[in-house]
């Protein structure tokens, strides 16, 4: 081999080098494609010369990312769920009862695992850590109680429920929560205990004052958390764009379920969303921005 073909050959080597090596990039929760690519390195080389041809690191058999939802079949969880589903991640669905939840989604989808009556959140953190699993990445709470006479039914859902599910995720090392509270929850700190909101709120239970307390419990927590705190919940289709501001600030105002979904979904996938409690609304005269910015416009407390 003479010497102009063995510099050749070197340079092609060094090239090969540079191309095929790779730097870690920072975690995220959005599930990796699912369709396998691969790539083609082709070089006309002189005498001694190879063609190269390797699969892209990391895309072949990758597993979802999979995020348990409690109260998956709830008017607000049942969107969640559709949603995760929609872009990509596998779902553990929370639920009481796993034939009912079964007529709420559409059947067959391999993404989608029904965890039965142990996900109960009011029966303790060691039966929800063997509900919510070590392979979860993370817990989106949607849960909230039904009206009810009984006045300790709030503190047992929306406090102590909210509790166990967080205690079950630190046991487990889940690193990621995702919790649906509301507007007002520190309504009193805020000047608002005679907003009639906050009142009819609390008539069942004080459930505002519940709904803070577990906001707290998640705080203390050491997990990275996100806490969203939707305005008057509304069924109908989104109408209008998503307002979103510091915890405290908003008292009033309305928002489509599929919204709230959204922004919990958008959560799990932004760093913008790390460790802040953000409010929401809708607003037809809002402008419309990108999750990126909503999130980055609030800031860490």
């Amino acid at each position: 081999m003479n010497h102009q073909t063995m510099a050749t050959a070197l340079l092609l080597k060094t090239s090969l080098f540079r191309t095929l090596s790779f730097t870690s990039k920072p975690f995220s929760l959005y599930p990796l494609p699912l369709k396998s690519h691969s790539f083609h390195l082709k070089a006309a080389m002189a005498e001694g010369s190879e063609i190269i041809e390797k699969e892209e690191a990391g895309v072949v058999g990758e597993e979802k990312k999979k995020v348990f939802v409690a109260g998956a079949t709830g008017n607000t969880g049942k969107r969640i769920v559709q949603q995760l589903l929609a872009k990509g991640f596998a779902v553990k669905a929370g639920v009481r009862d796993v034939d009912k939840a079964k007529t709420s989604f559409s059947e067959g989808n391999p993404d989608l695992q029904f965890v039965s009556v142990k996900a109960d959140v009011t029966e303790g953190s060691t039966k929800l850590a063997e509900a919510i699993g070590g392979d979860t990445d993370a817990v989106i709470c949607a849960t909230g109680f039904r009206r009810s006479l009984n006045l300790l039914t709030p503190w047992k859902v929306d406090n102590f429920g909210t509790v166990n599910l967080v205690e079950a995720c630190r046991n487990l090392g889940v690193k990621r929560f995702v919790h649906v509270s509301s507007i007002l929850v520190n309504g009193a700190a805020m000047g608002q205990l005679l907003n009639p909101a906050y009142i009819f709120l609390n008539v069942f239970g004080l459930v505002l004052v519940a709904k803070l307390q577990a906001e707290n419990h998640i705080r203390k927590s050491g997990i990275n958390y996100t806490i969203v705190r939707p305005g008057g919940l509304k069924n109908d289709p989104p109408n209008g764009n998503i307002v979103m501001e510091p915890e405290d600030t908003l008292y009033d105002g309305s928002i489509s379920r599929d919204q709230v979904a959204e922004v919990a979904v958008e959560a799990l996938v932004h760093p913008e969303a790390d460790y802040k409690v953000v409010e929401i609304v809708a607003r037809a005269d809002a402008p419309k921005k990108t999750f990126p910015e909503l999130f980055g416009s609030v800031k860490q407390r």
